[in-house]
C-alpha cells in the first residue's frame, strides 16, 4: 500500500491556525492565570487538529467513517476538563477552564476538518466572552452577594 503525504499546504495551514488560535484563546487564561495556560490549550487545539487530519486519511476510502475519531477528540478532552473542574465548601472551580478546554478541543478539530472560518469565529467568540463576560460577572457577583446579605437579614427578623 503506497503511504499518502499528509504534509500538504492544506494540513500545515491547519496545523498553523490551530496553533495560532489555541494560543489566543491560551494567552487570556495565562493572563488571568488559569492552570490551563497558553501552552495547554495550544497543545490542546494541534492534537485535536493533527488527529483530526490523520482521520480524514484513514476513513478516505475505506468504509470507516473519520467522524469516530472526531467523536473519541470529544470524549477524551471531557476527561481532561474533568480534571480541572474542582468541588469544594466554597462550591465548584474550574468550569470555565474545562468549557474552554472543550471549545479548543472543538477549534482544533475545525482546523483539522479545514473549517478555517468557522475555527477563527468559534475563536473571536470566545475572546469576547471570556473577556466581555468576566467583566460583567464582576457587578453581578457584588449585586448577587447584596441579595444574600438582604436574605439573610429577612431572615433573622
Amino acid at each position: 500500500m503506497k503511504s499518502k503525504s499528509m504534509v500538504t499546504p492544506s494540513n500545515i495551514l491547519s496545523v498553523i491556525l490551530a496553533v495560532v488560535l489555541g494560543a489566543m484563546i491560551g494567552l487570556e487564561r495565562e493572563i488571568r492565570g488559569k492552570a490551563a495556560g497558553l501552552r495547554t490549550n495550544v497543545l490542546i487545539c494541534l492534537g485535536a487538529t493533527v488527529f483530526t487530519i490523520i482521520s480524514k486519511y484513514m476513513g478516505s476510502g475505506m468504509n470507516d467513517s473519520p467522524t469516530r475519531i472526531a467523536a473519541q477528540i470529544v470524549t477524551g478532552v471531557g476527561f481532561l476538563g474533568a480534571g480541572a473542574i474542582i468541588r469544594d465548601r466554597g462550591g465548584v472551580h474550574g468550569l470555565t477552564t474545562a468549557a474552554t478546554i472543550w471549545l479548543v478541543a472543538s477549534v482544533g478539530t475545525a482546523c483539522g476538518a479545514g473549517f478555517y472560518g468557522l475555527a477563527v469565529l468559534s475563536t473571536i467568540i470566545a475572546i469576547v466572552v471570556l473577556i466581555g463576560l468576566a467583566e460583567l460577572e464582576k457587578p453581578l457577583g457584588r449585586f448577587r452577594k447584596k441579595q444574600e446579605q438582604q436574605n439573610i437579614s429577612n431572615e433573622d427578623n
